[in-house]
């Protein structure tokens, strides 16, 4: 049966020689696996460079409840990215982020916040140029809000330390080892009560970006299941600091 539904591209792999499969996170369905032949020839109806990581999609497709891989009838790239393909700050904190959605949301079903809250942070990220450096650490922690896993509202500011394996704030140092502590978590609260709109007034060095990412990843390492280690962070991190962006 044909249905209409928008997407946001997870993954591609080669398939053949001139195939692809693509994983594709729809509003409808959720990560669905998707065939789609051809994609690799000079004139094909769908071509590879429209399936690029986080690209945004309208599609027609055939859905099968019992299937494994689905197929695509129609596709178009809408809206199309006009910033993130050609930015190289902007392609590689998508690169890096695309990593992060993929591992903690693989065996995402069909979600419709979710999925509202990625298509808006992709199209953001796309037009905005304002707070870059703090774009990511905000995104994964409204991202936690998704998976199951947000951390709980910080005592009205007045929180000393960061729980990262119960994910919750304290005046007091936890018994675990693995927490935040002053200014760490001072720093930690203002990104989670920020919002896209007020990233550049978050001022952070870069050596606390760079804790404040590990820290962030170690939490969902913990938290969300099969997540293991992310790698493209450090790509990132060199790009910001050739480009003098702080990271």
């Amino acid at each position: 049966m044909l249905h209409k539904t928008r997407g946001i591209v997870f993954k591609t792999t080669d398939y053949g020689d001139s195939s692809i499969i693509a994983q594709i996170f729809t509003e409808k369905f959720g990560l669905q696996t998707y065939l789609v032949n051809g994609a690799k020839k000079p004139k094909a109806k769908i071509a590879k460079n429209m399936l690029q990581p986080l690209h945004l999609l309208d599609m027609v497709v055939y859905h099968k409840n019992n299937g494994n891989i689905q197929r695509i009838r129609e596709l178009k790239n809408l809206p199309q990215l006009l910033h993130i393909p050609y930015d190289l700050v902007k392609s590689s904190i998508a690169l890096f982020l695309n990593e992060v959605i993929y591992k903690a949301a693989k065996q995402q079903g069909a979600d419709e916040g979710l999925f509202s809250f990625l298509f808006s942070a992709i199209e953001w990220l796309d037009n905005e140029s304002k707070g870059l450096a703090n774009f990511h650490l905000v995104f994964m922690l409204k991202l936690t809000r998704f998976l199951g896993f947000y951390p709980d509202r910080p005592l009205n500011g007045d929180a000393d330390y960061f729980d990262l394996k119960n994910g919750i704030f304290s005046r007091f140092k936890p018994e675990s080892i693995l927490y935040l502590s002053p200014p760490h978590t001072q720093n930690f609260i203002k990104l989670l009560l920020s919002s896209f709109e007020s990233l550049d007034e978050i001022k952070l060095s870069n050596e606390e970006r760079r804790f404040l990412v590990q820290k962030i990843l170690d939490y969902y390492a913990m938290h969300a299941e099969g997540f293991g280690n992310i790698k493209s962070h450090e790509v990132l991190e060199e790009i910001f600091n050739w480009r003098g962006c702080g990271f």
